[in-house]
Order: C-alpha cells, then structure tokens, then sequence
C-alpha cells in the first residue's frame, strides 16, 4: 500500500514563504500525477497543483499561479510545493493525494497570519 507523508506546514505571516513535502512510501510501477489539494475547515476540497512523476509537466490552479511552485525529486521519492508570496486564503490543510492508487497523506497545515 502506497503512503504519503508530509511535512512543512507551519505559521507564517502574509508574503511569506514554505516549502511543503510529500514523501512517497515506495516505488509505482507505472505513470502516475501527485496532486496537492487543500481544505478550509467546514469548506470542500479546493485542488491545488500537479505533477508527474517523471516530473515533466506541472498545473497549478489560477488562484496559486506565479507564487506556488510543484517539483519532485525521483531519486528521493518526494515531491515539494514552494510557496511564497503567500497570502491569509491560503490558509488550509494541505494533502499530497495520488488518486490514481487512491492514497492520501495525511495532511499537514499551513497558517498565513499576522
């Protein structure tokens, strides 16, 4: 069973930045996209990027566009989201989620206030 771990979320103030990992317990055999998506408490699921694991190809959704960026590192099986310029809606919990196999991290909060 795949797992995803991960890590990086934190406090941060407005225009700040953080760098969120997603750990992949083992190795697919096959193409697959990790997908970040994150929640409001007491909202719906909001999708926030993607890549593939051969890391060739990145969306991101418009909200997010010129300040989030998705990259992976194969040889460690771990795919990053930098933010930066971040602004108070971004505040969420964050889930690195590979729908294909149907897992989910368990999630990691960020927090954009002054």
């Amino acid at each position: 069973e795949v797992q995803l771990v991960e890590s990086g979320g934190g406090l941060v103030q407005p225009g700040g930045s953080l760098r969120l990992s997603c750990a992949v317990s083992e190795f697919i055999d096959t193409s697959y996209w990790i997908d970040w998506v994150r929640q409001v408490p007491g909202q719906g699921l909001e999708w926030v990027s993607a890549i593939d694991n051969g890391a060739t190809g990145t969306y991101y959704t418009e909200s997010v566009k010129g300040r989030f960026t998705m990259s992976g590192d194969n040889a460690k099986n771990t795919v990053y989201l930098q933010m930066s310029s971040l602004k108070p809606e971004d505040t969420a919990v964050y889930y690195c989620v590979i729908f294909s196999v149907g897992a989910w991290g368990q999630g990691t909060q960020v927090i954009v206030s002054s």
